[in-house]
């Protein structure tokens, strides 16, 4: 075999496929409406762009310290002080290229060789790679109604290979938000156990309907210790391109983590660190801006959904993202071709309605489709109208 166990063990990012393909499409000169795309249709702010801009004709394109700059790693403290309740030095950050980045530095330190992972589905797609390209297994709990892991359910997953826990809140794809008892009672049994808790909290901002968002290592101090917290500037920031994530853990995991990235891709681009800085230390009325946007798209897509013969659409409390429940349209037919499953529902869409979403196999969840509302109303009401064409003519 020519490639390496590892390797043949991975599959691919449908989700990144299927975006490619709907490119690809309109590339063709096919009128395509995405659906599939993780990342705010907002331009970045020009403050920040600025800050890029400086410190190119500044000459800051050198490399920097593997972790990432002293005044980004002081700038992610005081965002961490002010925002979340946590308390960490510079010495306890490392700043990568994305917080996907940040993520596999930090599976890649704690998962090792016979370890089980924990993942509660709906699951964001790259969890489970990461953990395999670690060597480690995946270990995928399915949720609740309201796609939230459950102390009973957290609890009957974990054996004594049980090294981890992936926790996402706001998630990708549900849109699903903890509440703080919810998170305690996860931080109680991870503390009694033993197991570590990687947090991803990139969605941290992008949240509704009077919800707040807590960060499980503010709990307490013993689940503090247990957590590694991800998070990054792609999403609040309209940063996608930029690649900038960190990640805040005790000193020992963090310097396990530095040394891994600085064998791997050295120090996150320096440019995007200083727009990065920016982005943390400047005013922030853009992010309540994208957020009014996103909840009047959000409140839109459902509505629409739920009144399309076969979609069944919880409302989602975070994230960009619409999750419905697709199962009852199994069975049908088209063109004397049989929709089974989620990958075939995409299929139909974008080649009968020229509409990209993403097959909810793709996180664990085969009876759902995920759509992103990261798009303009016009696009989602343009969408819809296509999708609920199309679903007339199956039988």
């Amino acid at each position: 075999m020519i490639l390496s166990k590892r390797a043949s063990k991975l599959s691919p990012s449908i989700t990144l496929a299927i975006s490619a393909k709907a490119k690809q499409m309109q590339a063709d000169g096919i009128d395509v409406i995405g659906f599939g795309a993780g990342e705010p249709d907002f331009d970045t702010p020009e403050l920040i762009k600025e800050a890029g801009i400086t410190a190119i004709k500044s000459g800051f394109t050198k490399y920097t310290q593997d972790s990432g700059i002293i005044e980004l790693k002081k700038a992610v403290c005081e965002k961490l002080k002010k925002d979340n309740d946590l308390i960490y030095e510079p010495s306890q950050i490392l700043i990568s290229s994305g917080a996907k980045h940040s993520l596999f530095n930090a599976i890649f330190v704690l998962a090792d060789e016979g370890d089980e992972v924990i993942i509660p589905a709906p699951y964001w797609v790259s969890y489970e790679e990461q953990v395999k390209m670690a060597g480690a297994t995946p270990t995928i709990v399915q949720t609740n109604d309201d796609f939230k892991l459950t102390p009973e359910l957290f609890e009957k997953a974990i054996t004594p290979q049980t090294k981890l826990l992936i926790l996402n809140s706001p998630c990708n794809p549900t849109g699903a938000v903890y509440e703080k008892d919810e998170l305690e009672a996860l931080a109680e049994i991870a503390v009694e156990n033993g197991i570590y808790i990687v947090s991803d909290e990139i969605y941290e901002y992008l949240i509704y309907d009077g919800q707040r968002h807590f960060s499980i290592a503010s709990l307490n101090p013993a689940v503090k210790d247990l957590t590694i917290t991800i998070n990054g500037v792609s999403k609040a920031y309209s940063m996608t391109g930029w690649r900038i994530g960190y990640a805040a853990g005790t000193k020992e995991i963090i310097l396990a983590m530095s040394n891994v990235q600085s064998h791997s891709t050295s120090n996150p681009t320096s440019i995007s660190q200083k727009a990065a800085l920016a982005a943390l230390q400047g005013p922030q009325e853009c992010i309540a801006e994208m957020v009014a946007q996103f909840d009047k798209r959000r409140k839109f897509i459902v509505q629409r959904l739920n009144g399309i013969k076969g979609f069944t659409c919880k409302t989602p409390k975070g994230a960009f993202y619409a999750f419905p429940d697709v199962s009852c349209i199994y069975g049908t037919k088209f063109n004397e071709k049989m929709i089974n499953n989620s990958f075939g529902l995409t299929e139909f869409l974008l080649d009968e309605a020229r509409v990209a979403v993403v097959p909810g196999d793709a996180f664990g969840a085969p009876n759902y489709l995920r759509l992103s509302y990261a798009t303009s109303l016009k696009n989602i009401e343009k969408g819809l109208d296509r999708i609920e064409k199309a679903m007339a003519k199956l039988g």
